[in-house]
């Protein structure tokens, strides 16, 4: 049932719908995942499933549910879903840029952009970088063929203007590609925002239960997703139906999930805010975050990470040790709340007791009191 051709109501009817077959008699509302290398062939082969590696009944499902997410109503958009968030990103990057072309990547995105950024320097393609904040990646759009922006940027929580970005890379003949995956489809939609490309790990939020790894990327039919597609056939990237199923089946609370967690968030930055040992604190959809103008004209949620920093690594560790529901974890997104001291990993130009904050769906009050007496309980 494609919600998208007919209903132009809310968040919570689309994502308990989105993606579903049309019903059949004694068939199960969402089908079960189709475990399949290969399939029934009898002469030429132009039926839809043809051999596991390219498509399968279940991805399929769950390419129509995102799709119906990312761009509500809008015709001729495809998704294709794979194996990890990073699968996601490399199919853009690498299918639409050849030896000798720039690309522009944000200098405070995703960790692992770095050695992203030394693969596509050794394949001959120019990589350029600047900050999220400030709209800085103009400064360095000049003959690209690629914009990458994340907004929010990971794990610092800046904002760019994404239409003004969208407009000057487009006025320069280059594609734009951005990260949606702490935002999600109920909190930005940058199909409408002029992207050319969505791109998110599905591990996040979007599933919400920290027990699958997905990722996605939707744009407009045509030569560049047709790139994508091919892309992922020949280097395989897919995922299995089990991880497909589990998350479109994880899609039908997304709604409910991103309400409980972003409302939470902003109640747990109210509160960190005001305790003096904290500073850096970071969140868009805190009315004094620097970012929060720009993103209130974008988002529509603010997503559910916060991020702080402590005074010392010391400080960090104990303050974690002490944390009774939250979980030291990396990632972000799941329905249990999870920090982590960011430094520890490298790569992130972060303070050494900068914090990483996930807000699940537990009680807010229960959560801010955990961390309240946390900070406390970690006091030298």
């Amino acid at each position: 049932m494609n919600v998208s051709e007919h209903f132009t109501g809310g968040d919570g009817t689309r994502a308990v719908r989105a993606g579903l077959p049309e019903p059949v008699k004694y068939e199960p509302t969402l089908p079960g995942p189709v475990f399949a290398a290969h399939f029934h062939l009898p002469g030429e082969p132009t039926g839809p499933y043809t051999y596991g590696r390219d498509e399968n009944p279940t991805w399929t499902h769950l390419e129509t549910a995102i799709g119906e997410l990312e761009a509500p109503g809008e015709d001729g958009v495809e998704t294709l879903v794979f194996a990890s968030g990073m699968a996601a990103i490399s199919s853009v990057l690498f299918s639409q840029l050849r030896a000798g072309d720039t690309v522009v990547l944000p200098s405070d995105g995703y960790q692992v952009l770095p050695l992203v950024r030394a693969q596509l320097e050794a394949y001959g393609i120019e990589v350029r970088t600047a900050p999220t904040g400030g709209d800085a990646q103009l400064d360095v759009l000049d003959g690209a063929k690629l914009l990458w922006i994340e907004s929010p940027s990971n794990p610092g929580l800046d904002v760019c203007d994404i239409r003004r970005l969208v407009e000057a890379a487009h006025a320069r003949g280059a594609l734009v590609a951005v990260d949606n995956t702490l935002a999600t489809p109920l909190g930005q939609r940058p199909l409408e925002l002029g992207a050319d490309f969505s791109v998110a790990s599905g591990t996040k939020q979007l599933t919400g239960h920290g027990d699958v790894l997905l990722g996605y990327v939707t744009g407009r039919a045509g030569e560049t997703m047709t790139a994508v597609r091919r892309w992922r056939k020949i280097v395989g990237a897919i995922p299995g139906p089990m991880e497909a199923w589990l998350a479109h089946r994880s899609i039908a609370t997304l709604q409910l999930r991103v309400e409980r967690q972003n409302a939470t968030a902003l109640v747990v930055a109210e509160a960190l805010r005001q305790r003096p040992e904290v500073t850096g604190l970071r969140y868009p959809g805190l009315p004094g975050d620097p970012s929060h103008k720009v993103a209130a004209q974008q988002m529509r949620r603010f997503g559910c990470v916060v991020s702080f920093t402590l005074p010392s690594r010391a400080r960090a560790d104990r303050f974690l040790e002490a944390l009774r529901l939250v979980d030291d974890a990396t990632s972000f997104g799941g329905v249990r709340s999870t920090a982590e001291r960011r430094g520890r990993w490298g790569g992130d130009a972060v303070p050494e007791g900068f914090i990483r904050l996930s807000v699940g769906a537990e009680d807010p009050e229960d959560l801010v009191a955990d961390l309240l007496r946390a900070l406390e309980e970690s006091a030298d």
